[in-house]
């Protein structure tokens, strides 16, 4: 049976009230009169794109921990299994949307001569999405490349709010010089619009969530706003009211549904604020006031908000870093009280490589609560998760020895066919991660794209139907 609209609202709507702005998920209205429901929600000309980074490598990237499976699936193909030691292990329940790509190098990041020996946690994060070199230089000559999330954006995102969003979770502010004599902007921006145009990242989810629905005209407002303690959905009531009275009854639960979501949010955000200025000690006193004293509750925060961005189409891409190279940071409930970078220098010993291996399995296992996000929001038929492609890796591989060899990756999502899931591809010796993003870039609408950083060939991301996992080991 197609249902077919009456009234039509345009997708680019938003309801506006007292300094805040609200955009409108996906609703029936925005079906022209006479037009398919169904024919709509599948003529989207573009896939989003999600980008989070994982610093300091893997366990799975040392010689033992590969041997372990600590990260690769002993099988490539689809029969794959997880070992109940595997760093995806937590991920076992949304197989069907991963694409696990194994054994890729990023090479970008390594040192190119001898004054660039000891950079490698320097130039990590800015070699990830661009596959480029950094040039070494304390000065405002920086130079590096642009990367593929800004390339999406200036293609797929000019017609939304925001081209694309960039977010992180520790400071970005690193107190003056970094080491090594790289520019600061090398170690904590991983989205680059230009070679030399770095874009900053937001910590705070209080900043995020005013970025998204614009909370309030000037930062007064937004305070004078936060003192009456009213929610930023209460400022729109009358709009909203007059919105539901024209919409149908199926529009008005999706509607009520979606805003519950951002009071809730909004809410979550407030007792953040309100515990970190009530005088008790915090866990990170240095952070800012908006910002949780724990990681698992900022992630899903961040996370909440991009499903939001996402869903009402403020953004189609959007870049996250989830920690920075050297943190020092703990994770007591992984099993281990070691810090992240502590850990990662393991020594090559198999008792110490677990314990970075629980730190990894912890800090993955955050992304199956995007990924359930995703693939409940639904748009139209298909989920978010079904129309998003989303990158996870790392530019480091075994953080012990520094180096940028066998580095993890993950390919997320359907991307509206781009990605068949369910895979495990393991790549021939040497294989530059940048083959892999290529391929990834081309599928999700990129077309005309022939090289990307130091490619030097695509890679598919398919695995041919009727091929053991042992044959293609063997190249047959």
């Amino acid at each position: 049976m197609e249902f077919i609209t009456g009234k039509h609202i345009s997708r680019r709507s938003f309801v506006r009230g007292m300094g805040a702005t609200v955009a409108l998920p996906f609703l029936d209205a925005m079906v022209p009169a006479g037009r398919p429901w169904r024919d709509l929600a599948a003529d989207t000309d573009y896939t989003r794109l999600v980008c989070i980074e994982e610093s300091m490598g893997s366990a799975g990237g040392s010689t033992w921990g590969d041997a372990q499976h600590l990260f690769a699936p002993a099988k490539t193909g689809r029969d794959f299994d997880f070992l109940p030691t595997s760093q995806l292990a937590p991920l076992e329940e949304f197989r069907d949307y991963l694409t696990i790509i194994s054994n890729t190098d990023c090479r970008m990041a390594e040192p190119y001569r001898a004054e660039e020996i000891g950079g490698d946690h320097d130039r990590s994060t800015a070699v990830f999405l661009t596959q480029a070199h950094p040039k070494q230089t304390q000065g405002s000559d920086l130079y590096l490349g642009t990367s593929l999330d800004q390339l999406h954006a200036r293609r797929f995102g000019q017609d939304t709010a925001l081209p694309s969003l960039e977010l992180c979770t520790e400071s970005i502010d690193r107190g003056g010089g970094c080491a090594y004599n790289y520019h600061c902007a090398y170690t904590t921006s991983l989205s680059w619009a230009s070679p030399n145009q770095p874009l900053p990242a937001i910590r705070e989810p209080r900043v995020v969530f005013e970025r998204l629905f614009g909370a309030g005209d000037t930062p007064e407002d937004r305070a004078a706003r936060r003192r009456t303690d009213r929610s930023m959905i209460d400022w729109i009531a009358t709009e909203i009211a007059r919105l539901r009275r024209e919409l149908g009854a199926a529009d008005r639960l999706a509607m009520d549904e979606y805003l519950d979501h951002i009071r809730e949010i909004e809410r979550r955000i407030q007792l953040v604020e309100e515990r970190n200025t009530s005088g008790e000690e915090r866990d990170m006193p240095e952070a800012p006031t908006g910002v949780p004293d724990s990681w698992e509750e900022h992630m899903k925060l961040m996370f909440d908000l991009q499903v939001l961005a996402l869903q009402a189409d403020l953004t189609r891409v959007i870049t996250f870093k989830t920690g920075f190279d050297q943190s020092n940071r703990s994770f007591p409930t992984s099993g281990t009280t070691k810090s992240h970078h502590g850990a990662s220098h393991h020594g090559n010993i198999p008792a110490d490589i677990i314990d970075f291996n629980k730190i990894n399995t912890y800090r993955l296992s955050q992304v199956g609560y995007f990924l359930e996000k995703m693939k409940n929001t639904m748009e139209g038929d298909a989920s978010l998760l079904e129309k998003t492609a989303i990158i996870w890796g790392s530019p480091m591989g075994d953080p012990n020895l520094h180096n940028h060899r066998h580095c993890p990756l993950i390919l997320m999502g359907h991307a509206n066919g781009a990605l068949e899931g369910n895979l495990h591809l393991r790549t021939p010796e040497g294989t530059p991660m940048a083959n892999v993003l290529l391929s990834l870039m081309q599928g999700i609408g990129h077309d005309n794209m022939r090289a990307f950083g130091d490619s030097t060939a695509e890679f598919p991301l398919v695995f041919p139907r009727g091929v053991t996992s042992e044959a293609s080991q063997r190249g047959l």
